[in-house]
């Protein structure tokens, strides 16, 4: 399979760096991106085909659209006619798949990821959804170069995307909001910077981990931790007091109303 990636930045480049690890061959990778450093910088990190221009990476079996979503529409109505049989592969955040095929003059294959920054560092989650006409063997090819970086998960419902976006596309901010707060707490109750820095960020990934890897329920594993009279239990009654939980399930909610507003603002046909 031949990939070609229309655009340059962060999460092509997560994505490009996964797929190598994995034993993708760099000359079956094109990458097409305007900036001359970002090209350059793609060229000696990978040793992958970079490109000023889409011409060349228009001819791969699967096209990765990574550019932001604002541009989409642009570069789209701007590409020649593609081959039916060719996968295009959107990793722009809100842009609907049968807004990028009506921009394609209605080409069939089409499908979209939400990835996440873990990537970066091949702990990243996605979450896919295509049009009817892509086959199971373009999932699959979809899926191969996701699951390159992390897990993936397919959807039933384009509308969940937005839920993906909200949960696992915004949700690393989210969690390290938390960790600047408990390592703010840590300073504040007088550790020393980097003391606390470790603190927080290993606690929160201890967490994570066993919680992965345990299939004990959430709430279980947290009463685990709480003795009745404890710190932990006075620690979990003034986040309660604050209601800590109800405001991420608000942002959360905020993040997928944003997700689908950004699907109709940029799914117009005009700027």
């Amino acid at each position: 399979m031949k990939l070609g990636f229309i655009g340059g930045g962060n999460m092509a480049a997560a994505l490009i760096g996964g797929l190598l690890h994995k034993g993708y061959a760099a000359r079956d990778i094109c990458v097409a991106d305007l900036n001359d450093t970002r090209r350059s910088l793609l060229q000696d990190s990978f040793g992958v085909l970079v490109e000023a221009t889409a011409a060349t990476c228009l001819k791969a079996d699967t096209i990765v659209l990574a550019v932001k979503p604002q541009q989409v529409h642009a570069l789209l109505t701007c590409l020649p006619k593609l081959d039916p049989g060719q996968l295009i592969l959107s990793i722009a955040a809100g842009i609907r798949a049968t807004d990028i095929s009506r921009w394609l003059a209605g080409h069939p294959a089409v499908a979209r990821a939400m990835p996440n920054t873990p990537a970066l560092v091949g702990a990243g989650v996605a979450g896919l959804y295509a049009l009817p006409a892509v086959s199971a063997e373009q999932r699959q090819q979809a899926s191969s170069i996701l699951a390159a970086v992390g897990h993936t998960i397919w959807m039933q419902d384009e509308a969940q995307l937005d839920a993906v976006t909200a949960i696992s596309g915004s949700g690393p901010a989210y969690v390290f909001y938390f960790i600047e707060a408990l390592e703010q707490a840590a300073v504040e109750l007088g550790l020393p910077a980097e003391t606390a820095h470790l603190l927080s960020v290993q606690t929160f990934l201890g967490a994570a981990t066993l919680a992965s890897k345990d299939p004990t329920p959430l709430p279980e594993l947290r009463a685990r931790v709480t003795s009745k009279g404890g710190t932990t239990e006075r620690g979990l009654l003034e986040l309660s007091a604050g209601g800590v939980k109800e405001v991420i399930v608000q942002a959360a909610w905020a993040a997928a109303a944003r997700a689908r507003e950004m699907g109709d603002i940029f799914g117009h046909d005009s700027p």
